[in-house]
């Protein structure tokens, strides 16, 4: 096992907080080359596609640095909605850990080379996409990764 993997298996095998849990969420679903959203954004966005004031910014806020901890579900609803995930997210850690592992797939489509790829594989016979997935095991060992980190698999 690398530094790396075991790093991850340490962190994935606490729980972590709804402040950091959000936080990753608005981060990772930031549109590529983009800062996450400012409180003021969240807020907007909630309220507007709830059609009335749901929550406000220094709610998100406080959700979003630990000092609120307790939110109702029609908060959380309201915030895994705006993210794009299910509720469970943030009440069930083995679910949170699934959807992270998508999230990290869409995070490395994020990057161009590996949408390039991806695209390109498209049409390809099954013998071909598993040559294509054979190199990417073989350049992943040489470069000392993993291969059970999330989104790997082809």
């Amino acid at each position: 096992m690398t530094e790396a993997s075991d790093h991850r298996d340490e962190v994935t095998s606490k729980p972590r907080s709804l402040a950091e849990k959000l936080e990753h969420l608005l981060t990772v679903t930031a549109p590529s080359g983009q800062r996450p959203p400012s409180n003021e954004e969240v807020a907007t966005a909630i309220n507007i596609a709830a059609g009335e004031k749901t929550i406000s910014a220094t709610y998100v806020w406080q959700l979003r640095t630990g000092r609120k901890t307790n939110p109702t579900m029609r908060h959380l609803e309201a915030l895994a909605q705006y993210c794009g995930v299910s509720a469970a997210y943030f009440l069930d850690e083995d679910e949170s850990r699934k959807i992270d592992d998508q999230l990290s797939l869409l995070e490395a489509l994020k990057q161009s080379d590996a949408r390039d790829i991806a695209l390109r594989s498209t049409g390809l016979s099954e013998s071909s996409r598993q040559a294509l997935h054979s190199m990417i095991d073989q350049l992943r060992k040489l470069e000392g990764l993993s291969d059970d980190e999330p989104g790997t698999g082809l």
